[in-house]
């Protein structure tokens, strides 16, 4: 446990509502992350309800003690997102009657910003986390145009909050050179027993259509526009032209989900996996390629490295904050296309030095113990509740 956080016994056992428009059975790394903070405060005894979008064809439920799942719509393009329409009556009337000490709003959506308002009124104090970068996306959706006032959203919506949450001091700086204010840095960890070189499979491999000493080059995450997966593909195909036996393996969803499996039926299209199937592909692979530019953290490059995979990936986010490029994996300058490519190509070429990253990478993440970090999380959330002693803005990124 951290030294900075009060022991079990004197902490104030704390009511937060977490109003999210996504959540497991959702498979994307905000979910994912939300669900394991969810968990994580529940087993220190805090009671946490959800507010969340009903799935398709799930009818909204008000009557539920723990969860309130309010009505919601499929984004145009993108069926595997929903969003909550506005819901400031029904999030008013629920926390007038189940007050919670502490709301937590995930997202920016209509729901996320109904429950802001909803909850400043009720003089209910307010967290937010910052998880993805909308104000990026726009350009690959040809929206570039709506990058400055999406910007400006954001930061009008997180500065009401009395504090917004981001993974690492990086976006910490970035977001505070845009205006935003009271921006915590609270690192993300890696379940190190799930995601293990151990649970590499040879059947697996075989099934992918690898030889003995084939190369599998892994990829995982939505199958989109904004995740730079043209790059992914030039780098793979790179690749190919110095290692024949190397095959790309795709694992995840998306809108281009049913383009990439038409163009590119070579390539292994596993669709989303989760659990210990996920971390059996993870182990089964060789290297790691994470193309994108758009993160606030990317879950997957921890994991690939709990998962004794060298990874290659800009140096921002995740790898920045993790990866010691050289040592046990390597990073290129963000937006380097070239060294990205060169990377790939190089780390392919030495089939010992590829193996020697991996087993490095396994030992670097060995050390960011989750249950220490949520000890953190759970220090930022008592500290503005209740004024109790917190972590200060530098240790809680550590």
């Amino acid at each position: 446990m951290d030294l900075n956080t009060p022991p079990l016994a004197s902490r104030r056992c704390l009511h937060i509502s977490v109003v999210t428009e996504t959540y497991p059975p959702d498979i994307n790394g905000v979910a994912f992350t939300v669900a394991r903070w969810v968990e994580a405060l529940r087993r220190r005894g805090h009671r946490l309800t959800l507010v969340q979008v009903a799935r398709e064809r799930e009818p909204p439920d008000a009557a539920d003690a723990d969860a309130l799942r309010l009505p919601g719509f499929t984004l145009p393009g993108y069926s595997q997102v929903r969003a909550g329409w506005p819901a400031y009556g029904a999030l008013s009337d629920r926390w007038r009657r189940h007050r919670p000490d502490l709301a937590h709003i995930v997202t920016e959506g209509p729901l996320g910003y109904s429950a802001l308002c909803a909850a400043r009124r009720l003089r209910i104090p307010v967290s937010t986390s910052f998880h993805t970068h909308f104000q990026h996306y726009s350009r690959h959706y040809r929206l570039g145009w709506l990058s400055a006032p999406i910007t400006a959203y954001l930061r009008h919506f997180h500065n009401r909050a009395l504090q917004t949450l981001v993974p690492t001091a990086e976006l910490v700086h970035q977001l505070q050179a845009l205006g935003f204010q009271r921006v915590r840095a609270v690192a993300r960890g890696v379940d190190t027993a799930l995601f293990s070189p151990q649970r590499r499979d040879p059947l697996l491999r075989q099934h992918w259509g690898l030889t003995a000493r084939g190369l599998a080059v892994l990829y995982v995450g939505r199958l989109a526009a904004e995740k730079n997966l043209e790059l992914l593909i030039a780098a793979f195909e790179a690749i190919r032209r110095t290692r024949p036996d190397a095959r790309l393996i795709l694992v995840g969803d998306g809108p281009v989900a049913a383009r990439a499996r038409a163009r590119h039926p070579h390539f292994v299209h596993c669709g989303m996996r989760e659990g210990e199937t996920l971390a059996t592909h993870y182990a089964s692979a060789d290297l790691f390629l994470f193309p994108s530019l758009t993160e606030t953290f990317g879950n997957v490059v921890l994991e690939a490295m709990a998962s004794g995979l060298a990874v290659v990936a800009f140096d921002y986010a995740a790898a920045r904050a993790h990866l010691n490029s050289g040592r046990d994996g390597l990073s290129v300058p963000f937006g380097d296309q070239a060294a990205f490519v060169g990377a790939a190509v190089a780390l392919a070429r030495e089939p010992a030095l590829l193996e020697n990253l991996g087993r490095a990478a396994r030992q670097s993440v060995e050390r960011l113990d989750s249950e220490r970090i949520y000890d953190r999380l759970e220090a930022s959330f008592l500290q503005l509740v209740s004024g109790e002693p917190s972590c200060s803005t530098a240790s809680l990124a550590t």
